[in-house]
């Protein structure tokens, strides 16, 4: 029988054990504001590295019937910040009687995630809606809350292929004496299925079912599902 003189010998190479707190689940969002509505979109694909963890992980969650919030990075983390927001506009509502705006709820979000800046929620959001005057909002942050208002921002990991599309094709760059006139919605969905269907050509981590929702001012928010490429 084979016995060892030194027990330590087989284990005195340094072994580093570490704890990760934060992973990238992939997948992609994008928000556009239109003239009297707002548009945000998602897949629902979650990955590990190259193992497929869910085909249906929505990334985009319904605030208020003014506010929908798209959230990229790590799905636990965008999850626990849900919850958060959720319990801060019940308050907001108990103390005020009325929801909270999508502007005020754009002002919110940037001092929850500030107030978490040493040790961040891994989680980058994207918050759509209409504001107080009806037209459609769209604020995008960084990781500790930084913000501001744009027309449409991409996020995620293929939002690298979709925001030069959205510039071409909402901002209307790089184009000579283009029309400068509001979109409408069904123009705004198109491009966006344009979007994410282009995308799942080339991002392994996009892809299965894509959400939009549509934001307008006085109506119910609008949930649309498409299918998208599956492998």
């Amino acid at each position: 029988m084979y016995s060892v003189s030194n027990p330590l010998e087989c284990t005195s190479a340094p072994m580093e054990h570490r704890f990760e707190p934060y992973d990238d689940n992939g997948g992609t969002s994008l928000a556009i504001a239109g003239e009297d509505f707002c548009v945000v979109a998602s897949d629902t694909r979650q990955s590990t590295g190259y193992s497929i963890n869910s085909r249906f992980s929505p990334k985009s969650y319904k605030l208020s019937e003014t506010s929908v919030i798209a959230m990229n990075g790590f799905h636990a983390d965008g999850l626990t910040l849900k919850k958060v927001l959720d319990q801060r506009l019940k308050w907001y509502k108990f103390s005020h009687d009325k929801d909270m705006s999508c502007t005020a709820l754009a002002q919110m979000l940037s001092i929850t995630l500030y107030q978490k800046r040493f040790f961040p929620y891994y989680s980058f959001c994207v918050l759509g809606g209409v504001d107080d005057e009806g037209k459609g909002a769209v604020y995008c942050y960084d990781g500790i809350g930084s913000y501001e208002r744009e027309t449409c921002r991409a996020s995620g990991s293929a939002s690298a292929l979709i925001q030069p599309f959205l510039d071409n094709q909402i901002g209307r760059k790089n184009q000579q004496n283009a029309d400068k006139t509001p979109l409408d919605l069904p123009t705004v969905i198109g491009i966006v299925k344009d979007a994410f269907t282009s995308a799942t050509e080339r991002d392994i981590y996009t892809g299965d079912n894509l959400q939009i929702f549509v934001i307008r001012k006085g109506q119910d928010v609008e949930v649309l599902t498409y299918p998208l490429k599956k492998d």
